[in-house]
């Protein structure tokens, strides 16, 4: 349904709002719909201030939910969730600080059994190679060399599918 019609401002803070509700947004993603609607810039500064007085969007908590999700669901390490926020505009004075609360602990479990799963998956003469491949595949997904150095250095290659198998 397309509308020729330029929204009001109340129509767009309804509109905001009701999206808001379901789900958490940044300014940005705000900012940019009400651009789209064509709002004048006076009248997407008077209902952005609306939605944060109201507390329908917050930065610092729109971080908090998009890096755990992010890290919990799609197995990103931080670089690439810095990079998601970066590119939503979001601020490093605000995601910087949410990103150093995880604790190391929480990347490295997701880290771990990804790359048990994929040296499952690598057909590779050497170790020298599969730790090549398991690096630039964990780099790519965003996590630090530090983190993907500890776990191919304290897991070794056993994995627990290799021992007898009895849960």
């Amino acid at each position: 349904m397309k509308e020729n019609k330029t929204l009001t401002e109340q129509e767009a803070l309804l509109r905001l709002t009701t999206l808001c509700a379901k789900g958490e947004h940044c300014t940005w993603e705000m900012t940019e719909k009400m651009r789209r609607w064509g709002l004048s810039d006076e009248a997407r500064a008077h209902v952005m201030e609306q939605l944060v007085k109201e507390h329908y969007v917050d930065d610092t908590r729109y971080c908090r939910c998009f890096a755990h999700d992010k890290i919990k669901y799609n197995k990103w390490g931080r670089r690439k969730v810095e990079q998601a926020l970066m590119a939503k505009r979001v601020g490093s004075d605000i995601f910087r600080p949410v990103l150093d609360e995880i604790d190391d602990e929480e990347y490295l479990r997701v880290l771990r059994p990804l790359l048990q799963s994929k040296r499952r998956q690598l057909k590779v003469a050497s170790e020298y190679e599969a730790n090549g491949r398991l690096i630039r595949f964990a780099l790519g997904r965003g996590f630090t060399m530090d983190l993907i150095r500890q776990c191919l250095d304290t897991d070794g290659y056993e994995t627990e599918e290799d021992d007898d198998g009895d849960d």
